[in-house]
Parts: C-alpha cells; structure tokens; sequence
C-alpha cells in the first residue's frame, strides 16, 4: 500500500509539474473605469465569472497600428488598439464566436477565425483616445486596405464602435 501511495505522489508531482504551468493566467482587477467586459467562454477572469479590463490593461497588452481607409472616414486614418487575437488569448476564450455589444446594447456576431485577419479593438485614432462621440471607447477595426477580401461588406457590418461587451460563445 505505501509503494502504491508513493507512485500516486511521484504521478502527481510529474502532472503538477506538465499542466501546472498551463494554468489560467491571473488577471489583475480593473482600478479605473471598466471599458470592456469579456464573458461566456473564458477560462481567465478577474471579477466573478467575467474578465473586465480598464484602459490601462488594455494597454498592457500590447496596441498596434492599422493605417486604413473605411467608410466612416475619407481619409486614411490611423487606429491604434489591442489585436482581438492577443485578447482571446488573455481571457482563455475557446469557442467559434463573439457577441460583441456596443453601449447603446446594438449587438454584431463575429467568428472567432477573424482574429487571424488582424483585428483590433481600436482605441486611438490618429494618436488620440476615441470618445463615445468619435465611436470609442472601442471600435472594432479590421486591417481593411490590407486585402481586397477585407473591403466587404461583411467586415464592414462586423466593425462595431463603442463597444463595451464581448461574449465567447
């Protein structure tokens, strides 16, 4: 008995140490104003079953550029925000789809696959935070003058602004 007691501790030890860095990564509480709350199919969270993010975490997780032209502007512009990819890494999520909702509760589904297309939960426009009046604090932008596949409508209806909710589903 105590050899068969013995070979369940060494099995353990050698799990915990295989899965144990695996684990769900810890996120920090928002200490400011919550701009974005992440739900449904997510293994990492920080407050009750959700994952909330202030400006500041956002930033943390690393902005990127996407210089485009959009329908929403003449000109190209200048977006700046986290990779949607890099945010359903941090957040665990494991599902096909985002229900992604805007302060006015307006609600567009977006695959999951779109994270490889280069998406980014904008913050920035042109260098400058984006107010709810110029469609922040988040607008879902995509790398649209990138490829000719992501100047369609499709995109388009997917690029939600003043987004304040995302369900993994």
């Amino acid at each position: 008995m105590q050899i068969w007691n013995k070979m369940l501790a060494v099995a353990f030890a050698a799990i915990t140490l295989v899965w144990g860095p695996l684990r769900a990564e810890e996120l920090p509480a928002p200490a400011g104003e919550v701009l974005l709350t992440v739900s449904g199919q997510i293994t990492n969270t920080n407050v009750g079953d959700t994952a909330q993010f202030d400006r500041a975490a956002l930033e943390a997780m690393g902005m990127v550029d996407i210089v485009t032209k959009s329908p929403w502007y003449d000109d190209r512009m200048t977006f700046t925000g986290v990779p949607v990819s890099v945010l359903l890494e941090k957040v665990g999520a494991h599902g096909t789809q985002m229900t992604v909702t805007a302060l006015n509760d307006y609600e567009v589904k977006i695959p999951l696959e779109d994270a490889d297309t280069g998406v980014i939960l904008a913050m920035k426009l042109n260098g400058r935070d984006m107010s709810v009046r110029e469609k922040g604090p988040i607008f879902i932008i995509y790398p649209y003058s990138s490829s000719e596949r992501l100047r369609a409508q499709t995109y388009y209806a997917r690029s939600s602004w003043q987004v304040s909710r995302i369900e993994i589903r």
